[in-house]
């Protein structure tokens, strides 16, 4: 039997946000991380640490973001722990973004929608992030993916690493920037979405001044860069203006130092989100 479409990522992302709260957290097993948490850097550690942050916030954040090179570093154990822990997530009622970061053409480009966008992928996720630094063109077998099955993808727009400007403020012919090309692409795909388009943008919480672009999209801006990176929810609305009802910040060792132990993980991540939602009403 074939699944039933899920409600547009963009719909459930809106009323996750409203309800729980605007916050993305991020399952980052670095080794330091483990570490800290007086664990192995090994399977054993790495599954111990993403179930504590699972069984943790699961039932009380927005949104969860594994990144996917921490898992896969471990070779098909480590997917394995990651496969079990979307679906840990998602049947706790988080939604999972998972940060993958994937961006290629053609059969290629499809192979990878189909890992994350496909309900029958054991690694099936809300939504996905992207690259689209081969043409936002390359994306189209993940954009209609999304869209069939209802799910969301966060394009790489205006990044928080300083490397990222050299490609994203370059200037194309017609005087718009590469940054701003992928915003102008991701409004057109949100065109008409209601509550919220499923199609979002990745733009870096600690960039500043923003205003120079329209970050009008119509569709949730996923800002890393709160806490370790140096940015703090009272700097979203100089960066976001007017967009800042639509950006879910994402804090990873943030919240994640605070661990192992629950209570330090649910009082982070409570606080980061009301601190957000303050700033955002």
């Amino acid at each position: 039997m074939t699944p039933t479409p899920l409600e547009p990522f963009g719909a459930r992302l809106r009323r996750a946000m409203d309800t729980r709260g605007p916050l993305c957290v991020g399952i980052d097993p670095h080794a330091s991380l483990l570490a800290d948490w007086g664990l192995d850097d090994d399977v054993d550690g790495l599954e111990r640490f993403a179930g504590t942050v699972v069984e943790a916030l699961a039932e009380r954040v927005a949104v969860f973001k594994p990144q996917s090179a921490f898992f896969e570093r471990f070779g098909s154990r480590g997917v394995a722990v990651l496969e079990r822990t979307v679906a840990d997530a998602r049947e706790a009622g988080a939604l999972v973004l998972m940060d993958a970061k994937r961006g290629d053409i053609g059969s290629t480009m499809a192979a990878y929608a189909a890992t994350y966008l496909d309900p029958a992928s054991p690694l099936f996720s809300d939504a996905v992030t992207v690259s689209p630094y081969l043409g936002f063109g390359s994306l189209r077998p993940a954009v209609e993916l999304a869209r069939e099955n209802g799910c969301g993808l966060f394009v790489l727009a205006l990044t928080s690493n300083p490397e990222g400007a050299e490609v994203q403020h370059a200037v194309r012919p017609d005087g718009a920037t590469v940054g701003a090309t992928m915003l102008d692409h991701l409004r057109a795909e949100n065109a008409d979405a209601a509550p919220l388009g499923s199609f979002g943008a990745v733009v870096g919480a600690t960039l500043g001044d923003l205003s120079s672009y329209d970050l009008a999209i119509n569709g949730p801006l996923l800002a890393p860069g709160i806490g370790a990176q140096g940015a703090t929810p009272a700097d979203l609305p100089a960066v976001f203006g007017a967009a800042v009802g639509n950006v879910v910040p994402s804090v990873s060792r943030g919240v994640l130092r605070h661990g192992p132990g629950h209570a330090g993980l649910v009082e982070a991540a409570t606080r980061f989100a009301d601190e957000v939602r303050a700033v955002a009403e």
